[in-house]
């Protein structure tokens, strides 16, 4: 039991803020005196005030009692008789500068956070931590408030601040709960929109500002504080999404992404220096991803970052919805809608490194808290970043719970994970010397590995059909395959043997095709060992690379059938797709994080061909499920001509499940002629004899073609050709993709 008289040591360490746990001195206190006779005693710390009084509930200002100041830094107390009650009563601060201020005491009310919360917390398996840490609005014993609490093991103290307190850190200093780390402290009459930070003393003395690591939103940067922030109370409308999700085999779904970065999509055309706010996004993004066709929007990272040319993957605020476009229940209503109108959403999500920005996470606590000490573990050198140290289970936990908070709060249907290798390799682009072996003496970051495996079983647990999507890109194995077959509990894995292969072989010359033919055909080597997706992203469009289409060879008239011949051999390989927004209607320039996507070519009946090519072929996608039931299987897909070097002409059937009816399921034959030169009569084989129907045309007209293929319906003879028992001859095109379908099978 707290004792009626504080020694001096135990108010120096009040008043100097160097208590650990404040509430057993300040607020209020039953005690015993000598006599056994008990007696309440009310304490408050106030640095500036000249004066301070009590005040019951339902008493009058004039009725309030006065403490007395036991310590000239501010200490102030009260002794007084039991009353039959005890209430949450109020403080009338009087300061030096003669302002006047009533509020209640935060020392009078209970500790929230039990001893179960912080177990499962120092165990990584606290999943829905985010609903004790941070700052959460409630109620105790009839006083609304906000709680906050937050993990800081290695502080000598820490502060909630923000104007409710002047931002004197030695005011409101945090309870700690010694065993946990974690600290915690409810601040009655403080709620929605309160700035704050926390204000921490380092193990070396040394008294710093930081966000909040669980905080729920953001200032809009630079300014760097959080803000109280009520998540609940917006109504979801996409009951009936979340229940075709839940019932839906993902590996079976078409699957066509369009990457987006919500700040360049489009900008205002009153202000181009002005973001589309998400309700906005909402009427422009999803009219137009529904118009092309698209099956999912992937959003470069949501989360809070402080520097736009990051594209937002230097994350600070891990639980904040970047405050650039709008608060979080805009970013609801925008998912929310994008669900309505049947569109996926996947987050580009980045719990591989953290910046070193002195708000962040970086030396939390003024020691290498959320990362490792030594920079060899460290340290991510190629972008001066921070790594997790998944070897802490406070840190495992706050990156597993967070993912859950993204599928909780804001219905998200998956995660893009960015950089992968650079988490499982403890080399990753370090020279000898530069790294730790691990236990076993080799270069696989076993923590690494355990965190993505836990992470997978702990989300597939909650959301069985969401997306878990590795950018990942070595020949690690099993990185799409469950954890208790021995992967890493991914879904999908981003292709990017697929990407830079194709992307060199499209580059060349037509000319000089012929002898490098296995770029385009190599992936098929591989191709089912993983459950890929073909990424056309953002990194390709970037630093130098040029666009998609300035990357074609040839003239004008060459680049734009290249690139469409390109797109259309994504379409027909098998694996899910992704395409980076101003791709699809041929930009020229590179992306720029600054400004709009040039949506004036538009104007350019050029561009406007593509772009209708693009969606055509996203729709021709969605209404042919050989091209998405089947994407993961070698039954899917046959070599028709895979050695035609000369000529530059590969050929490929693709097939789907037998789960869909066979009117339905007709096989697709893909014809690509990778040269400006039209081939003539070219021979192709074909399963069954019949009457083909050309179905696609990359060359068409109207796509901005040269309209070479007249063939409209192709009669197979019963002659034998590439191991097949039938064969058509075609008209090829130049640069072009014929896609033929036998007709009464459709």
């Amino acid at each position: 039991m707290t004792v009626l008289k504080l020694s001096k040591a135990e108010k120096e360490a009040i008043v100097n803020t160097n208590h650990r746990t404040p509430r057993s001195v300040l607020g209020f206190h039953e005690v015993l005196k000598a006599d056994k006779t008990p007696v309440w005693v009310i304490r408050t710390l106030e640095p500036e005030a000249k004066a301070v009084w009590l005040l019951w509930e339902d008493q009058s200002e004039a009725e309030a009692v006065p403490l007395k100041c036991i310590h000239k830094q501010g200490l102030f107390e009260l002794c007084l008789a039991p009353l039959p009650s005890l209430k949450p009563y109020r403080l009338k601060i009087q300061y030096h500068n003669g302002n006047e201020f009533i509020r209640h005491d935060p020392y009078y009310f209970s500790p929230q956070l039990t001893e179960f919360d912080r177990y499962l917390f120092n165990s990584s398996v606290h999943h829905h931590i985010y609903r004790k840490l941070g700052a959460h609005i409630l109620c105790q014993d009839g006083i609304q408030g906000t709680l906050f609490a937050v993990w800081a093991p290695n502080a000598q103290r820490v502060s909630v601040v923000g104007d409710f307190n002047q931002w004197d850190g030695r005011k409101y200093a945090m309870q700690s709960h010694e065993q946990s780390g974690i600290w915690e402290l409810f601040v009655p009459d403080v709620g929605e929109g309160t700035v704050y930070k926390y204000e921490l003393k380092g193990p070396d003395g040394s008294v710093f500002l930081k966000s909040d690591p669980y905080g729920f939103y953001m200032e809009r940067r630079p300014n760097t504080a959080s803000i109280v922030t009520q998540l609940e109370g917006y109504e979801w409308q996409d009951t009936e999404w979340l229940t075709q999700r839940a019932a839906n085999d993902i590996f079976e779904q078409p699957i066509n992404i369009y990457e987006v970065h919500l700040g360049s999509w489009r900008r205002s055309p009153d202000d181009p220096e002005a973001f589309l706010d998400y309700r906005t996004l909402a009427d422009q993004l999803i009219e137009y991803v529904t118009e092309m066709g698209y099956t999912h929007i992937e959003l470069m990272p949501l989360a809070e970052h402080p520097l736009d040319d990051s594209w937002g993957y230097q994350v600070t605020g891990y639980y904040a919805a970047t405050s650039r476009y709008g608060k979080p229940h805009d970013l609801m209503y925008l998912i929310d809608r994008c669900h309505q109108a049947g569109i996926g959403v996947i987050m580009d999500w980045v719990p591989g490194h953290f910046p070193k920005d002195a708000h962040g996470l970086a030396y939390f606590d003024g020691t290498a808290l959320y990362e490792h000490a030594d920079p060899r573990q460290g340290e991510h050198r190629d972008w001066g970043t921070k790594i997790f140290n998944y070897g802490r289970h406070e840190v495992r936990n706050f990156l597993i719970a967070n993912a859950l908070f993204w599928l909780e709060y804001y219905h998200i249907d998956g995660f893009r994970v960015d950089a992968v290798a650079s988490m499982l390799y403890l080399d990753y682009s370090r020279e000898h010397g530069e790294w730790i072996p691990n236990q076993y003496g080799g270069n696989e970051n076993l923590d690494a590995i355990d965190f993505l495996r836990q992470l997978h079983e702990t989300l597939f647990h909650y959301y069985p059909n969401i997306l878990a999507i590795a950018e990942e890109s070595t020949a690690w194995s099993k990185v799409s395959f469950p954890t208790y077959i021995g992967g890493l509990g991914f879904n999908m894995k981003w292709n990017m043997g697929w990407m830079n292969d194709t992307l060199r072989y499209i580059g060349l010359d037509p000319v000089y095709r012929k002898y490098e033919h296995h770029l385009i055909t190599f992936s098929l080597m591989y191709a089912f060992s993983e459950h890929f997706i073909l990424p056309i992203s953002h990194d390709e469009v970037v630093h130098g690379k040029g666009a998609l289409l300035s990357k074609m060879p040839g003239d004008d008239w060459q680049k734009r059938a290249n690139f469409r011949l390109y797109l259309c051999f994504q379409m027909a390989h098998p694996g899910k797709k992704l395409l980076f927004m101003g791709s699809e209607f041929g930009q020229w320039s590179e992306w720029q994080c600054h400004h709009s996507l040039d949506w004036h070519l538009l104007e350019q009946p050029e561009h406007q061909q593509l772009q209708t090519c693009v969606r055509e072929l996203n729709h021709f996608y969605r209404d042919q499920p050989v091209l998405y039931t089947n994407d993961f299987d070698w039954s899917g897909f046959q070599w028709r001509e895979l050695n035609d070097t000369e000529n530059s002409v590969i050929s490929f059937l693709r097939r789907g499940n037998n789960k869909v009816s066979s009117s339905h399921n007709s096989p697709l034959i893909f014809i690509f002629n990778c040269t400006p030169v039209p081939r003539d009569k070219y021979t192709v084989g074909v399963p069954r004899t019949g009457t083909y129907e050309k179905v696609f045309d990359t060359d068409a007209s109207e796509y901005g073609g040269s309209g070479y293929n007249q063939q409209t319906l192709i009669d197979a003879e019963d002659t034998p050709w590439q191991g097949q028992p039938a064969a058509l001859s075609v008209e090829l095109p130049p640069l072009g993709c014929l896609v033929l379908q036998r007709k009464n099978e459709f």
